[in-house]
């Protein structure tokens, strides 16, 4: 299906992202390279500030990798697109804010697409589960990352028990940020990314840069490449009018006009 299971929609500088393959919306192959390609045209669009990926109508923001494909012998492990499983994950520069609007279950790796994102605003109606390894595979991406979003034992207990986690707990964990009433969960999604995409869009750039830098490496090595010039997003920030923009508003106590320049 690919293109035809994703529908798109730009709202001025704001781009939505609806997974739309019932009846769980899961993702193959095919549609895990057209949500790629979908996604790097938001990250090279200078027009575009901030996306919002949720799933369509149903009871599933996204039930993950397609299990159907993977009884029919297609490996789980074979070319997702160019930015890895979803489109998000494995997507190289995408310093844009992204916020995951999870209206229903997230399983597998419809939970780790969520986790791909910046803020993730959950529905009253959703639900959380790794049960990979009811299968006798691997949750790859959510093995990286749960354990440092959540306490480890936490984390390691929904990796090997494949057990469901309530939206409560996933809240009281810090997985999620807000618990949304169903019917609320879009216009609330919205209203934050409406006010991502009026704000310092070099600063958020630079904040989602430093942040994948700082990764891998220690405090001072990262601190170190900052210092030294040699993260471009947090150059262009340090050399843009909208650096001196913000320092003036500041001074007048008035409100910035951030141009991205």
């Amino acid at each position: 299906m690919g293109k035809e299971a994703i529908k798109v929609e730009r709202r001025g500088a704001v781009f939505e992202v609806t997974l739309d393959r019932p009846k769980a919306n899961a993702i193959d192959n095919e549609t895990s390279r057209a949500m790629g390609d979908i996604f790097a045209g938001f990250r090279d669009d200078p027009s575009l500030h901030v996306a919002i990926v949720t799933g369509g109508t149903g009871r599933f923001f996204s039930a993950g990798w397609d299990l159907k494909a993977a009884a029919e012998g297609v490996r789980p492990d074979s070319d997702y697109g160019v930015g890895g499983f979803g489109g998000l994950q494995e997507l190289p520069g995408l310093n844009k804010p992204v916020i995951a609007a999870v209206n229903g279950m997230a399983v597998g790796g419809g939970f780790e697409l969520a986790l791909s994102c910046d803020i993730i605003l959950a529905s009253d109606q959703a639900r959380f589960a790794l049960p990979e390894i009811k299968a006798g595979t691997l949750a790859d991406a959510a093995t990286v990352k749960l354990p440092k979003r959540m306490p480890y034992h936490v984390a390691m207990e929904l990796l090997l028990v494949g057990r469901w986690m309530e939206v409560e707990e996933a809240k009281h964990w810090g997985v999620v940020n807000e618990i949304v009433p169903h019917d609320q969960l879009m216009p609330r999604a919205r209203e934050v990314a409406d006010l991502l995409a009026a704000g310092p869009q070099l600063v958020f750039a630079a904040i989602k840069e430093v942040a994948r830098t700082a990764e891998n490496r220690t405090f001072q090595e990262t601190m170190d490449l900052i210092n030294g010039g040699k993260l471009a997003t947090v150059q262009r920030l340090y050399n843009s009018a909208d650096q001196l923009e913000g320092a003036k508003a500041f001074a007048a106590k008035r409100g910035p006009e951030w141009k991205g320049q």
